[in-house]
């Protein structure tokens, strides 16, 4: 179902789940003082490190630096996006999702989709049985080299050459609403595959969303996707991404092909971080999700005008998924071969070969966008400016993007006070404010206990404090916390730091909620109020600096008088 899910329904979930019961079902936790801990599942080590804190339903490893709430657990431990990760956390909980539609919450059916779900397994596994007695599919695969025990790993089936074989043994409303089905106007339907070896599509959490079916012969079109459906939307989704994650949850690579006998083949002769795009371009979304698994991606194109083709449609989405640590290569294949026959003819060895001199895309890009082009001339120079940029402009902030414009001002010979350096400086990335590193200052100690304490707001309350012509370090953020605690009433930690979520102070904010200030619980309060007070004191007495420097120079205006005079009667 559509719409957005409510940031109440956030809110409540992360009260509503014990963070310390979530991981415990994934990795068995031990209790150590106020914590709880484990060895890390987001790196390899022999001694625990990982430590959650059932106060602040809050989670940080030592070792690997890794921290967050009930949802950034599932996220990285489930290799799921956020919407995926709120959703399960609600099954974890025995809550139905509530979303957002028009300005009101619905419910999520979620039964309507665990239908179709199990529609699915049911018209896989009567795919593989027809697999099993159709002699003529059997020899197709068998021709192909396609060994059992990978047509087993993957599923493979295949769809009777029949029009009604799926509606005379399932429901054929669910049919209909998972693609397997089409309805013509006059009432009629019939099967969408037929005749075909069949290749189910499963999602990481291994249910299978859809279809793919080719062909025995040379007829077109030689492969069948499903189409959208609630399940199934392919422009999110590649084939084999499942079966990668069960053999290799943290690839040091993924290599991308355009089909399924690709994946298959691939993977039989040893190449196992192999996935396939569905019948579409790569998309940015197919890009976020495979980034999530590996920082590195090798695209893998035929070596024809298509392929080529195919290559530089890439850059679109590549080009806006390029953040820091992140990197892609291009990979083109000789001509007349796909990587099912050069796999074949060369083996995992040759093969491997190839994918590890794949070409980067900044050395790729420019080679495309230096065709034709004689830098020899103002007229080239500038051509090759104008086909750049637009790309480069995509590029996130970062020492990357810095480098990529650094190599197009040095191939067109811009100088550096040039208009393409007016380009770069408009995307310069901002600075975030520093908190002091080294000590824990009276800021650290007071943002830090605000963060794991959001009850001390009452605290603050008390003071009724006048903010106007108040400035120390960190203040921004403290007050910017203080106000999401008033406006939300949020309750925990877990709840706070989720408002930060791919905000510029996430960062921050996650460091400073598990910061260890060594206060014992009954003296947080105080050692909060003792450093605010310092900082208060700090900023008025800064305050009262400045305007009586002002006041000797230009001048005060009434409100400023009267904020001195306020200030130094308070002293």
């Amino acid at each position: 179902m559509s719409g957005r899910i409510s940031r109440e329904f956030i809110d409540d979930l992360l009260v509503r789940v014990d963070l310390v019961d979530l991981i415990d079902s994934h990795v068995p936790l031990r209790k150590t003082g106020t914590n709880y801990v484990a060895r890390c599942p987001f790196h390899t080590e022999k001694t625990p490190s990982f430590s959650v804190n059932r106060n602040k339903q809050f989670f940080h490893c030592f070792g690997c630096g890794a921290s967050g709430n009930a949802i950034s657990f599932l996220m990285d431990f489930s290799h799921l996006d956020f919407v995926e990760a709120v959703e399960d956390l609600a099954s974890f909980a025995g809550v139905p999702v509530q979303r957002e539609v028009e300005g009101h919450q619905v419910e999520q059916k979620k039964e309507d989709l665990k239908s179709l779900y199990t529609l699915m397994d049911q018209v896989a596994a009567f795919y593989i049985e027809q697999l099993r007695v159709t002699p003529k599919a059997v020899d197709y695969l068998k021709a192909r080299s396609v060994k059992a025990h990978i047509a087993r790993d993957f599923m493979m089936g295949y769809a009777p050459d029949a029009w009604n074989a799926l509606s005379e043994r399932f429901n054929q409303k669910n049919l209909i609403d998972a693609g397997l089905l089409v309805a013509k106007e006059g009432g009629q339907v019939y099967d969408r595959f037929r005749g075909r070896i069949m290749f189910p599509i499963r999602d990481k959490r291994a249910r299978i969303i859809g279809f793919g079916g080719r062909v025995l012969d040379d007829a077109l079109p030689k492969y069948l996707n499903s189409p959208e459906t609630s399940l199934f939307h392919k422009g999110k989704e590649v084939y084999g991404l499942y079966e990668l994650l069960e053999k290799n949850s943290k690839p040091q690579s993924i290599l991308i092909v355009e089909g399924y006998m690709d994946v298959i083949a691939l993977v039989q002769y040893g190449v196992g971080n192999v996935v396939a795009a569905l019948g579409t371009a790569t998309s940015q979304a197919h890009l976020d999700l495979l980034f999530r698994f590996s920082s590195e991606l090798v695209f893998c194109f035929d070596g024809d005008k298509a392929g080529r083709e195919a290559a530089w449609r890439v850059m679109d989405s590549a080009f806006s998924s390029l953040k820091e640590g992140r990197s892609c290569r291009i990979m083109m294949l000789p001509q007349g071969h796909d990587p099912d026959s050069l796999v074949r003819k060369e083996g995992l060895e040759g093969f491997t070969a190839r994918v590890q001199s794949a070409q980067g895309l900044s050395d790729y890009f420019f080679e495309h966008v230096l065709q034709g082009l004689k830098l020899s001339e103002m007229e080239g120079r500038a051509q090759l400016v104008s086909k750049a940029l637009p790309y480069l402009e995509r590029l996130p902030e970062g020492v990357f993007r810095e480098m990529m414009f650094d190599r197009l001002k040095g191939l067109s010979g811009m100088t550096a006070l040039s208009a393409l350096d007016s380009v770069a400086i408009t995307y310069a990335p901002r600075k975030l404010p520093q908190l002091a590193p080294n000590r824990l200052s009276s800021s650290r100690v007071a943002i830090a206990l605000l963060l794991q304490n959001p009850e001390l707001v009452e605290s603050v309350e008390q003071k009724n404090i006048d903010w106007s012509g108040l400035e120390f370090r960190g203040i921004e953020l403290f007050r910017n916390i203080l106000q999401v605690i008033l406006d939300k009433r949020v309750v925990n930690t877990a709840v706070l730091i989720e408002y930060y979520r791919d905000s510029d102070e996430e960062k921050a904010v996650k460091a400073l909620a598990q910061l260890d200030v060594f206060v014992s619980d009954e003296k947080i309060e105080e050692v909060f109020c003792d450093a605010l007070d310092v900082l208060l004191k700090q900023a008025r007495e800064a305050s009262i600096a400045r305007l009586q420097v002002k006041a000797q120079g230009k001048g005060l205006d009434a409100q400023e008088q009267e904020r001195l005079v306020n200030m130094l009667s308070n002293k």
